[in-house]
């Protein structure tokens, strides 16, 4: 069963497939409730099982959360509890879907660890190891880096520390039914998988007109997001695969590759309408995670009665 959510909005990396974020801090006096009043339910996150979220979705009525202006939700607190059992989260989209920046702001809410494939190949490369060795020379002929080599450095990130006492939001990550299986035979099971849709022709459209800046690497859009000053506007370039034409090559292996996902983790999904602003994307993510919690804590309270 699919949850499907109305919801609302880089790249992964599309040939192979985290850093720690700062530990959770205390809600600011602006969005803390008043001290002569409890504190809002959905920050305690109580232990409690997966089962108990999943149950609250019922097939024969599809959950839907409905849209609202969200403030800016970057200034958000971190949500989080030293006794609580943490989230285990993952996210996927399609290239220019908007993950990274989702990603961003559910890490810095809710202070889970972030982890992305990509972003642990590249360190294994840089480290000059077997395994990076082994995935550059792939990545070089334009193959896709073996499942052992990512799902082991994968298992490792999920099992440090950190990851094991905040959570983990693991991005772009599985990208087959492999991988998702070998993730499950590791005892890796998501509390929550999150699907970032957004029409191909917006995709296309995001991607196109992407531009970098190499002095600065900051990232600008010809439409979106364009350069402040025409010094800027020269020295821009583009990736040689932000091109209609390869562009949509790659949307068509990752819907591929999410549909195969899918079925792995069809009962905790939600599809979230990625195609509008960034605070309405996230305010309805944030939504989600928010039953999630609010789930676990009643649970937590029936047992404990």
């Amino acid at each position: 069963m699919t949850c499907n959510v109305n919801v609302v909005h880089q790249a992964a990396m599309a040939s192979a497939i985290g850093q720690p974020n700062k530990p959770s801090q205390r809600p600011n006096a602006s969005l803390s409730a008043p001290s002569n009043s409890k504190p809002k339910s959905c920050c305690k996150l109580l232990l409690s099982s997966q089962s108990s979220f999943i149950s609250g979705f019922s097939p024969s009525r599809p959950q839907t959360l409905t849209p609202f202006r969200s403030s800016r939700a970057q200034n958000f607190p971190v949500v989080g509890s030293a006794k609580a059992e943490p989230l285990r989260i993952m996210i996927s989209g399609a290239p220019a879907s908007g993950k990274g920046t989702q990603c961003q702001l559910i890490t810095q809410k809710y202070g889970l660890v972030h982890v992305a494939a990509g972003d642990l190949l590249r360190a294994e490369i840089a480290s000059g190891s077997e395994n990076g060795r082994r995935a550059r020379e792939c990545m070089e002929q334009g193959q896709l880096v073996p499942d052992e080599i990512v799902v082991m450095m994968v298992k490792e990130r999920l099992l440090q520390p950190d990851s094991k006492e905040k959570g983990w939001l693991l991005d772009g990550y599985p990208r087959s039914s492999s991988q998702a299986i070998a993730l499950k035979e590791l005892g890796f099971k998501p509390d929550l998988f999150i699907l970032l849709e957004v029409p191909e022709e917006i995709l296309v459209e995001r991607v196109v007109g992407r531009r970098l800046d190499p002095i600065t690497g900051k990232i600008y859009h010809l439409k979106y997001s364009p350069p402040e000053t025409q010094e800027i506007a020269s020295r821009l370039t583009q990736r040689f695969d932000d091109t209609e034409e390869k562009v949509k090559l790659r949307l068509n292996t990752h819907h591929q590759n999410v549909e195969a996902v899918l079925s792995m983790y069809e009962d905790i999904t939600i599809k979230v309408n990625g195609s509008v602003n960034k605070e309405d994307v996230f305010t309805q993510i944030d939504s989600a995670l928010t039953q999630l919690l609010d789930k676990r804590q009643a649970t937590s309270e029936s047992l404990a009665a």
